[in-house]
């Protein structure tokens, strides 16, 4: 059995189906890790402008109060937490730069710083944004925001100040990235389980398919896969890959029987030519050899030779007949007929020979029975054939029967005799070709085996069906149908296998 491959469908699918749970996963946590970033950023700015407001007005109360920024005192607008704050005036001079000791010294001189002061000072307007201010850990982001201020029409100064983006000592976005990674790798492990339990569940039946389809690459065509309970195209795969395997070992089977009564064909016929045909050897080489002499037993010998070709020409018509019919190439003469007559026909011809044996022939056909639609000739030949079979199997002093009924569109016919029956062991193959239920009969005491195959193919060429009950030292009953005139056309059928295919 072939292994399967490391990359099978099965891996595949759960591979496909990982990297797309991953790659959703890592794409979610970039956009809540980004929404986070956009909150805090947004809600420092919003925390950032009131702490501006609130200095603004401070400074701008300190000024109106003390009519200047000379006497101002700066500490008293000195921002609570460590924050970069610079006041400057209207002019531009610096005022107040105050900033934690961890802080540079060059931001009081910041380009940025200097020139975000003086477009609120011109512009009169709050601005805001980002800023790189240097600590002695290094250089940070940081937002700010410039706010004028105003002495009621007049523009006083501006004031600037800042406020770190993320503490860089607190690790606060890290963090935040850090259970956004830990719930994005949870979510995605407990997706591809799922996903494994999925496709394992999705992929059964196509393993048992494969499977199923491998050993009947090795010859067990009985192999079959179980139905699931979808009707989705694996459902329908299943029913339909179970139709084809019955289909599969029925012609298998078919094929082996037909190889099997071949092969007993050809046994039987090389069997049954043997007998008659040794017989014709050996009178022929006493003939030859003036064995005999006596010219009564030559002329006795002769007719026995005779006769012998006379079995071996039967033998082989029948084997023709037999073919043909199979083959479908005996064309059928058909006509309506009255079957109570066509059956004193056929008794009229085997009443001497029944007359001296005691038996006594019946032809219990209603006078009413309907008209058949059959080849004369060939339903003569079933009657002949089946009488004559119950006229060697019936004893001095027994009957043979022939009767029929009408049954819709089929008339049913039976011969029946008082004869010894036969063994139900072999009733079901009695109409099998070379078939005999006497295993002591032979070519010289019986026919050719072929007589009751020929009945089957001739009453199946005519769209009839026959069958056969028995009880032992009882007697035997053979029925079969014939079409009833003008209601049923009969086609030559093919049987199952030319004779000698």
């Amino acid at each position: 059995m072939r292994k399967i491959s490391i990359m099978s469908l099965k891996s595949k699918l759960v591979l496909s189906y990982l990297l797309v749970i991953l790659g959703t996963v890592l794409v979610l946590s970039l956009a809540v890790s980004l929404a986070v970033q956009n909150y805090i950023k947004n809600q420092q700015i919003e925390s950032l402008r009131q702490s501006a407001a609130y200095l603004a007005r401070e400074a701008e109360g300190r000024y109106q109060y003390n009519g200047g920024w000379n006497t101002v005192a700066f500490s008293s607008v000195a921002p609570s937490q460590p924050m970069l704050l610079i006041l400057v005036d209207a002019k531009d001079n610096p005022l107040l730069c105050s900033q934690p000791d961890d802080f540079d010294g060059s931001n009081c001189s910041n380009p940025q710083v200097k020139h975000e002061l003086v477009n609120s000072l011109q512009d009169q307007s709050t601005s805001s944004g980002d800023i790189q201010i240097s600590t002695r850990d290094g250089n940070f982001s940081f937002i700010y925001i410039s706010v004028p201020l105003k002495a009621g029409d007049q523009t006083i100064g501006a004031l600037f100040l800042t406020q770190p983006q993320f503490s860089p000592r607190g690790g606060l976005l890290p963090q935040i990235n850090r259970s956004i990674l830990l719930a994005g790798l949870i979510v995605a492990a407990i997706a591809a389980l799922c996903s494994y339990l999925l496709v394992r569940r999705f992929m059964r039946p196509v393993e048992s398919l494969t499977l199923a389809a491998e050993r009947m690459k090795y010859g067990n065509y009985t192999q079959r896969v179980p139905s699931p309970n979808s009707q989705d195209e694996l459902g329908q795969l299943a029913l339909t890959f179970n139709e084809m395997a019955s289909t599969i070992e029925a012609d298998v089977t078919e094929l082996r029987r037909q190889d099997e009564v071949r092969r007993d064909l050809i046994a039987n016929i090389a069997h049954d030519l043997a007998t008659p045909l040794t017989a014709i050897q050996g009178l022929s080489e006493a003939l030859a050899d003036d064995v005999i002499s006596d010219p009564t037993a030559r002329q006795e010998t002769a007719q026995l030779i005779g006769r012998e070709v006379q079995r071996l020409r039967r033998m082989v018509a029948d084997v023709r007949q037999m073919t043909s019919l199979e083959a479908g190439q005996t064309p059928l003469d058909l006509a309506p007929l009255d079957l109570q007559s066509l059956v004193d026909e056929t008794l009229l011809v085997l009443k001497p020979e029944c007359e001296q044996m005691g038996i006594t022939l019946y032809n219990d056909v209603p006078d009413d029975i309907p008209q058949v639609q059959v080849d004369s000739d060939r339903v003569i030949q079933v009657l002949l054939n089946l009488l004559d079979n119950a006229r060697r199997h019936t004893p001095d002093g027994g009957s043979i029967r022939v009767g029929a009924r009408a049954q819709d569109s089929h008339i049913e016919v039976w011969v029946s005799d008082t004869g010894s029956g036969i063994d139900p062991a072999d009733l079901p193959h009695i109409f099998e070709r070379f078939y005999r239920a006497d295993r002591s009969r032979t070519t010289t005491t019986g026919g050719s085996g072929l007589g009751l195959s020929i009945v089957k193919a001739i009453i199946t060429a005519h769209s009839g069906t026959v069958s056969a009950e028995s009880t032992l030292s009882q007697g035997t009953r053979i029925m079969f149908t014939l079409p009833v005139a003008g209601k049923i056309t009969p086609t030559l059928v093919q049987g199952t296998a030319p004779l000698l295919a």
